[in-house]
């Protein structure tokens, strides 16, 4: 269950390997005492027009929300063990939509696939789009719709990793559901926490989402090829983004003109060598 908007695990979350043409649903149930009864069927996937898809429907039980974040904590453990056991890098990019996390996804994928093996989570609530943007690449997808869920859990991970099967040694990249609240809330057992930050949003995004900044051990400041073009305070982010975490790495760049990447891509080469090694 979010515990901030009210959706709960009473529904129905849709795993697709677009690949293979499996659809995996799972259900979840709460219980009035707190357990989470869970269980899943698969078929195969048929692609179905947008006018076809309909979102599940949430109840709110916000008086179970320490049952369903130790749950998913217990989970997000689980998850970290199996990644580190495996010397896998998992990076959970979050941010607001329209953001450019896929596109910052599809062109770091085609910089870096020639020297490091790369798998993608793609959450959203509908609609294959981006994962078919992220297969054109080349690299393993599986797409999570959510419904009305508005964040990942450490269950739709662990089940996407069960269907990916990252290679050992390699870097599974976690693109969560555009929301700036409450994919913060949640652990999926990734190893940095990455919020994007359009400089189209605002530069003070996080002084007025402070959690997921403060939560966060990277923040990056996309397109910044924009920046002459808008009312945007560079200097100003910065400093409310180190108000908020004094200790979060930062970075500024452009997926459309590439400006800043070279220093992005070193920062996952070295992390990804250093899970090798460890």
């Amino acid at each position: 269950m979010c515990v901030t908007c009210g959706c709960s695990d009473n529904g129905n979350t849709k795993i697709t390997d677009l690949h293979k043409g499996e659809v995996e649903t799972i259900h979840s149930h709460t219980l009035s005492d707190g357990t989470v009864i869970t269980h899943s069927h698969s078929h195969e996937y048929h692609a179905k027009p947008a006018s076809e898809i309909h979102a599940q429907q949430h109840g709110t039980t916000i008086s179970l929300e320490k049952n369903i974040l130790a749950k998913n904590n217990s989970i997000a453990a689980q998850n970290r063990r199996w990644l580190n056991h495996r010397g896998i890098l998992a990076l959970n990019l979050m941010s607001s939509p329209g953001a450019g996390k896929t596109t910052l996804l599809t062109r770091t994928i085609n910089d870096l696939k020639q020297h490091l093996s790369i798998s993608v989570i793609e959450g959203d609530q509908e609609t294959f789009n981006d994962a078919k943007k992220i297969q054109e690449t080349g690299c393993p997808v599986i797409q999570v719709n959510t419904g009305t869920g508005c964040h990942l859990d450490a269950t739709m991970i662990q089940k996407g990793l069960q269907k990916l099967q990252p290679p050992n040694n390699s870097l599974v990249a976690i693109e969560n559901v555009g929301n700036l609240v409450c994919p913060a809330l949640f652990d999926l057992g990734e190893n940095f926490k990455v919020t994007i930050l359009s400089v189209t949003e605002g530069e003070d995004k996080p002084i007025k989402y402070p959690h997921i900044f403060r939560s966060s051990q990277v923040m990056i400041v996309t397109k910044i090829d924009l920046i002459p073009y808008l009312q945007f305070n560079l200097e100003s982010c910065i400093e409310y983004a180190r108000q908020i975490n004094p200790q979060i790495k930062i970075f500024q760049l452009s997926a459309y003109t590439g400006n800043g990447l070279e220093s992005w891509y070193n920062w996952i080469v070295k992390n990804a060598t250093n899970k090798r090694s460890a």
